[in-house]
């Protein structure tokens, strides 16, 4: 569903009846007439639809977390924010750029449009930016041959299975990963030298185009990404999250601690 193009539509259809009433029907009706019913839901929701459309589209998006990929940063269930404008101004709909105010950093928590299938949101860390070379081996990241800051913390349970979990320190950020130590550094990618990454039994090596991104999720061994689907198109991007402001399993087990601002 395009929950844009709704929003757009319903916007453009009350915003006429709207305009109509204003200048052309209310002229119309005696001193003190009430407006009728069918005016009264319809042109009366566009001044809260207009509002709704211009925060959704220029300015925060809410969206909901469905997959383990981003765990322990965000987990399913999460309800989120991104910030629309932090990398640049876009039309809704058709998602041209019109306006730059800035670029991903390393280590953002970004939500873009699956390169496969642009109807589809995604949500990865960066990890690399436009001509980065990243190296994926043993399960440890390099960024232009410099080691991503790695310690080893207690290990992560969730149902069921008990995976390592990991602290890092990237672009100025801190932010946990897991691994699963039975899992393969990499496994099976398709038409992976088809996107200028070599693959070895260690890892793999990219080196990032101009105008594209390297993301991965944070739950490593969990994560459809960069890895698996090829870099990211700027023109793909959505946004920077940024807040967690609800989740009904951690709300309901009297847990907040979660809630709020994240790297």
């Amino acid at each position: 569903m395009n929950f844009a193009l709704i929003i757009f539509l319903l916007c453009l259809a009350t915003g006429v009846l709207w305009a109509g009433d204003r200048w052309v029907w209310r002229k119309r009706r005696p001193e003190g007439a009430p407006r009728p019913i069918w005016l009264e839901y319809t042109a009366g929701f566009f001044p809260v639809i207009f509002v709704v459309f211009i925060l959704r589209s220029f300015i925060v998006e809410p969206f909901s977390i469905p997959s383990g990929s981003m765990i322990p940063t965000l987990r399913v269930g999460d309800l989120i924010l991104v910030n629309k404008f932090s990398y640049g101004i876009r039309l809704p709909i058709i998602h041209t750029k019109v306006v730059a105010t800035g670029l991903p950093q390393r280590g953002d928590v970004v939500v873009f449009r699956f390169p496969e299938d642009e109807t589809v949101d995604y949500i990865k860390r960066v990890i690399g930016l436009p001509g980065d070379v990243i190296r994926y081996e043993n399960k440890r990241i390099y960024v232009n041959d410099q080691p991503i800051a790695v310690k080893a913390m207690d290990p992560f349970f969730d149902a069921g299975r008990i995976s390592l979990q990991f602290e890092e320190q990237y672009g100025g950020k801190t932010y946990r990963t897991l691994n699963d130590d039975d899992r393969m550094a990499i496994g099976f990618i398709p038409n992976s030298g088809a996107r200028g990454c070599q693959v070895s039994d260690r890892g793999l090596r990219c080196q990032v185009p101009a105008g594209q991104y390297f993301m991965m999720g944070d739950n490593r061994d969990n994560s459809s990404d960069s890895r698996f689907f090829g870099f990211v198109e700027e023109r793909l991007l959505v946004g920077r999250a940024f807040f967690i402001w609800f989740n009904a399993g951690d709300v309901m087990n009297g847990k907040f601690d979660r809630l709020g601002g994240f790297e």
